[in-house]
């Protein structure tokens, strides 16, 4: 038996940065963060069960709303074209773009209802298997990242700045609901805390030797389960309540990550070199590159969009890529930037690496509702494709670094700290 039986159940491991933290009982409404490093650590809410039911519930609802009724329409030289969000993938399958109507699906409705149900039915505890319900959970939040349902709606404020020079443009009745569901959606994760809805399912192990706050928890031989928080010998190589595999430090995090960036590198040059739109009118088509577009915008008078384009589909890759390639310099070589501006830097590049799929979901939009014929016509173009895989592999790049890599170099003097002190 273990002489110090859940100790641990107020201690806290940060994923971010390795600190033990000591969380003392929190009020309703207020949050735990590491001092170490300022990640989130736990919250607690009113109604940890039914605020998320309830937003993911009202998010699904305004989902199926919005699928029902036309998403936007266009109007050019008496034609007009609707489209509804299920068509949006329907026009690019029938027009042989198969991967672009793949992202659509999976990114914009796919994963983000299947993260709406499956927040209903563990907040719910629903009846099923324990491992079913641990294996739902562990897709869940490993999902969160890949829900892009927001930055469709600013792809789809951008395509309405682009077609205004075509034609008349008009919101149809689901574009309110939609609004909605990515608002809800945002919502209900936001209320679901990982570190209590994880001692629901089961009670964290024990740990059987005691634990200092204050201390990065390699150094007192103890790591983090990277699914379910749970803290673990650092020897252990499977977790006893979710049984996910892990180590102390992702196994060949720099090797996986170096590996991605690469490839993601080799691909950016094509993608902004090839067309990412064809646009047909009156017989002639012009294709049109990533740059092409943004100059368009901007000799247009549309400077404040053109500015979002650039930065999102032409700087934020570019910087993205050498953040991580930085990152790995710093950890690999033991760099002399310190620990915080480098996790800052983590934290930057994690946020607005999905931000850009913008463009991508622009030509969705253009694509599907401008289909008129020999009057005008959108095509997407594979340079959409490849800019979408630089995305989606910088996104990995970045899933795959082990931030606590930053933070390994100073934890020497917890080592000395702890030598003194025995």
């Amino acid at each position: 038996m273990c002489s110090n039986n859940h100790q641990h159940n107020k201690l806290v491991l940060c994923p971010q940065c390795d600190m033990l933290v000591a969380v003392p009982d929190l009020e309703q409404g207020k949050k735990a963060v590491c001092p170490r490093c300022n990640t989130l650590l736990t919250a607690k809410w009113k109604e940890p069960r039914n605020q998320p039911t309830g937003y993911a519930l009202s998010a699904l609802m305004m989902l199926f709303l919005a699928c029902l009724f036309p998403f936007v329409s266009m109007s050019v030289a008496g034609i007009e074209s609707k489209i509804t969000l299920t068509q949006i993938p329907e026009m690019m399958f029938s027009e042989d773009y198969s991967s672009m109507a793949v992202f659509f699906l999976i990114f914009v409705q796919l994963v983000p209802a299947f993260c709406m149900v499956a927040i209903i039915f563990l907040c719910q505890n629903v009846k099923m298997a324990r491992r079913l319900k641990i294996e739902l959970a562990r897709i869940l939040f490993k999902m969160k990242t890949w829900c892009m349902a927001e930055i469709f709606l600013a792809g789809v404020l951008v395509s309405f700045v682009k077609l205004m020079a075509y034609g008349e443009i008009s919101i149809g009745l689901s574009f309110l609901p939609y609004c909605l569901f990515c608002l809800f959606q945002i919502r209900a994760f936001q209320c679901l805390d990982r570190h209590w809805f994880w001692n629901e399912i089961e009670a964290a192990p024990e740990i059987c030797h005691k634990l200092q706050a204050g201390v990065p928890g390699l150094v007192q031989g103890v790591r983090l389960c990277q699914c379910c928080s749970a803290i673990l010998p650092a020897h252990q190589f499977q977790c006893s309540r979710c049984h996910t595999r892990g180590y102390a430090r992702r196994h060949h995090s720099l090797q996986y990550t170096m590996a991605l960036l690469i490839t993601s590198v080799i691909l950016y040059i094509p993608a902004n070199v090839l067309p990412i739109m064809i646009t047909q009118s009156l017989g002639s088509h012009i294709h049109s590159t990533i740059l092409e577009g943004i100059i368009l915008l901007w000799s247009s008078g549309s400077y404040p969009v053109a500015m979002i384009i650039f930065i999102a589909s032409i700087m934020v890759p570019l910087l993205k890529m050498l953040a991580i390639s930085w990152l790995c310099w710093d950890a690999k070589s033991q760099g002399k930037h310190d620990s915080e501006t480098m996790h800052f830097i983590y934290e930057v590049v994690e946020f607005v690496g999905r931000w850009s799929m913008i463009d991508v979901f622009v030509i969705a939009v253009l694509s599907s509702l401008v289909q008129m014929g020999q009057l005008m016509s959108i095509y997407p173009a594979i340079g959409a494709v490849l800019f979408a895989l630089v995305v989606i592999l910088t996104m990995f790049a970045s899933m795959t670094f082990d931030p606590r890599l930053t933070w390994d170099k100073s934890n020497s003097k917890f080592v000395l700290h702890k030598n003194e002190e025995s």
